[in-house]
């Protein structure tokens, strides 16, 4: 499946090179020429992975577009902008960039810049079959439904995957989470309880979490 890419560029023929030259890299990039009708496209999709802004737009500055797209969509930046400056940088990476290209730029770069940002994310991603975890928001979904989990119940579940298919004892689970050392083994049949309830698990019929009588648990996928 390819990725999608928005981006904002307010220059028609070079917005239009690099639609069309991230379509030879097999991504699907939809672009726009102004904030407006960037906020209006987020209202009614949000089927992007990856941002590409320029700063100097015609009726919003950049950075002010940059703020507003991350309440809607919390996705990684690319600022392409002739601002290229030390200061504007520095306020870029500030608000949460993930990276800065200063024009003029070779096109390749860009592609390079975006790829970099696609690897580091996946490798920050676990998924078995429609479960997501994405370790570095400490996110978990089902079907592109956010599950909210607990600290100790992400740090279960995050062990349990670590050790996918192989058994793993309650005492094992203690000590990879931060409950106290002196936590009985019914309150961590109590957390994996509550885990399965919530990843919508059966113990009776695992799909996840299956329970290995007289030693603990073990994830399957």
């Amino acid at each position: 499946m390819n990725n999608n890419i928005l981006l904002i560029e307010d220059d028609t023929q070079m917005k239009d090179f690099i639609v069309d030259y991230l379509k030879d890299f097999n991504y699907n990039c939809k672009a726009f020429e102004n904030g407006k009708d960037v906020l209006s496209e987020l209202e009614n999709n949000k089927n992007y992975d990856i941002v590409i802004l320029d700063l100097m737009l015609p009726d919003i500055d950049g950075f002010d577009l940059f703020k507003k797209i991350k309440k809607v969509l919390d996705i990684p930046v690319i600022i392409s902008s002739a601002r290229g400056d030390i200061g504007n940088k520095i306020h870029g990476f500030e608000l949460g960039a993930d990276d800065y290209l200063s024009k003029p730029y070779e096109p390749r770069e860009l592609v390079l810049r975006v790829e970099n940002i696609f690897k580091k994310n996946l490798s920050n991603k676990i998924k078995i079959s429609n479960l997501i975890i994405d370790q570095s928001t400490r996110s978990v979904s089902i079907d592109d439904f956010e599950i909210d989990l607990t600290k100790i119940e992400f740090e279960i579940l995050i062990f349990l995957v670590s050790n996918l298919n192989i058994n793993t004892s309650r005492e094992q689970i203690l000590h990879a989470t931060s409950l106290d050392e002196n936590t009985k083994n019914r309150t961590i049949d109590t957390h994996i309880s509550n885990l399965r309830y919530k990843i919508g698990d059966d113990s009776k019929d695992p799909k996840y979490i299956k329970s290995v009588w007289g030693h603990g648990y073990k994830f399957i996928g």
